[in-house]
């Protein structure tokens, strides 16, 4: 009986206790001198206030509001525009405690958001597809008339990769209704974005939705053209064209060129070679040396060295100069011709050879099996102040060490791949050894050894160490070239420190 009524009394204890916070909280909140916090709207973000405030809202973001505001109230921190963005940049992902936060600064006086502050919540809430929430944000930023075009493309873009198509001609409608009038300028960069983020299918729905509203250009048949053409639909892209060229709008050379470059990388030249034939017949003068070394360099890649001959002598007579990145073309054009001689009578002609120049000889050369005279060309490259690349690295050691192999996973195999893992993990190099040389006798077709994982993995203070004790190792057996390009890979590129190094040297 004691218990129960001690018991008792502690929940009316508490209950009371409860009843005056409440009283305290309904009498602070209705008080005209309720203590606000500082507003400073270019002061900068104390680090250890946003982490507090940010411990806050992600601890007690499925609380009640009165739990979370009085913890927050607790938290001493500047309110500025630039902390709300911060705190935003914390939860990209994360809707729930963004859009706790931005009720909070709803009630403070002294405060109000812009449209900065509004496109950056939206495009966390668009990011976590939370779509009913987007839409309610974005009638109120309609209703306060703080719609940007940053917040058609944000907004655009999470309605499509939601697959929200309707919404997305909803909006248009619905910006129209609030003073921000149909823009095709508008449209175009809408386009432009979602065909960057591979959404060219959503972005050809909306253009001909709007078309009874928003008449297109042909920038935007260009940004459709230039999406479909990165998405690899060759056949819609072509259909975009024909519609426009019945509209009769003129296809950009930015279009044209992407269209050439697409029918060339799906192996179809003579369609490519076609427009082109096209462009030099009706449109000479728009022909510059971005779309003459566009068709060089694959013409190089085909083996079709005269044809790219007769394109490098039809630009020159324009006086069109050419870039080191044609002469890198044409002179991996010529190796691959076995023409070793004018190759590199061709590369002494350049001013100023560059990486791509390099490139482009040290591709042809291990294409040819000369892995000695590649490395030669790469040491003098260093010598000549040309700075190498990851690409470089990988190229040589393909040619030196070959690309043996599958590409790609295969199931069957998997076993042993992880059996050899364990080996290695555990110490035991020389039976791991044994049982790769018996499964590759057998038949059994391993892996593609990735050069870019092994440099990536051994990226680190230890890997030098590691590329100089191999590149010592090497030199005592006698494999010279390839010592030099484990120990300049250690000496250059082995760590982010001394590739900024690399750099920053003259």
């Amino acid at each position: 009986m004691n218990r129960r009524i001690m018991t008792l009394s502690r929940g009316l204890t508490k209950f009371q206790s409860h009843l005056q916070l409440q009283y305290r909280y309904l009498e602070t909140s209705s008080n005209s001198n309720f203590p606000q916090f500082p507003i400073k709207p270019n002061s900068p973000v104390n680090p250890s206030q946003l982490l507090r405030v940010c411990t806050v809202l992600y601890q007690q973001q499925n609380s009640s509001e009165l739990k979370l505001y009085s913890h927050l109230r607790k938290c001493d921190f500047n309110l500025s525009h630039e902390f709300f963005l911060q705190v935003c940049n914390k939860f990209r992902y994360s809707w729930k405690p963004v859009y706790a936060f931005f009720k909070f600064t709803e009630n403070q006086p002294g405060f109000t958001h812009s449209s900065i502050s509004f496109n950056k919540m939206v495009d966390v809430i668009g990011k976590s597809r939370n779509i009913d929430l987007l839409w309610e944000m974005l009638q109120e930023m309609a209703n306060r008339r703080l719609v940007t075009t940053k917040t058609f493309t944000i907004a655009l873009k999470s309605l499509a990769s939601a697959r929200e198509l309707k919404k997305c001609i909803e909006f248009f409608h619905l910006m129209n209704t609030h003073e921000f009038n149909y823009n095709l300028e508008t449209l175009n960069e809408v386009v432009e974005i979602l065909c960057r983020s591979k959404l060219a299918d959503e972005a050809k729905y909306i253009v001909f939705k709007l078309k009874p509203c928003i008449k297109p250009s042909e920038v935007t048949y260009k940004y459709l053209i230039v999406g479909f053409c990165d998405a690899g639909d060759v056949v819609e892209a072509g259909k975009l064209w024909s519609l426009m060229v019945d509209e009769s709008f003129q296809p950009d050379i930015d279009a044209v060129e992407k269209m050439m470059e697409t029918l060339f990388k799906t192996n179809r030249f003579d369609e490519a070679l076609k427009l082109f034939q096209s462009m030099r017949t009706d449109r000479i003068e728009d022909l510059g040396l971005s779309t003459y070394r566009l068709v060089i360099t694959w013409l190089c890649k085909s083996s079709k060295l005269t044809q790219a001959h007769l394109v490098f002598e039809e630009m020159r007579k324009r006086g069109i100069c050419a870039d080191n990145q044609t002469f890198a073309a044409l002179v991996y054009g010529l190796l691959t011709k076995g023409r070793v001689r004018e190759a590199y009578m061709m590369v002494e002609q350049i001013e100023k050879p560059d990486i791509s120049v390099y490139h482009g000889l040290i591709k042809g050369l291990l294409k040819l099996r000369k892995a000695s005279e590649a490395t030669q060309v790469f040491r003098e490259m260093i010598k000549r102040g040309c700075e190498p690349t990851m690409h470089t690295y990988i190229m040589l050691l393909q040619g030196h060490l070959g690309k043996r192999g599958r590409k790609g996973p295969d199931p069957v195999v998997n076993f042993d791949s992880i059996f050899v893992g364990g080996l290695v993990k555990v110490g035991k190099f020389l039976e791991a050894t044994k049982y790769v040389e018996r499964i590759v006798s057998s038949g059994v077709e391993v892996p593609r050894f990735d050069y870019n994982d092994f440099l990536h993995c051994f990226s680190n203070e230890e890997g030098v160490v590691m590329f100089e004790e191999v590149g010592k190792r090497l030199r005592e057996v006698g494999l010279v070239d390839l010592a030099d390009i484990f120990v300049s890979y250690g000496e250059r590129m082995a760590t982010r420190d001394r590739r900024r190094m690399r750099v920053a040297e003259p």
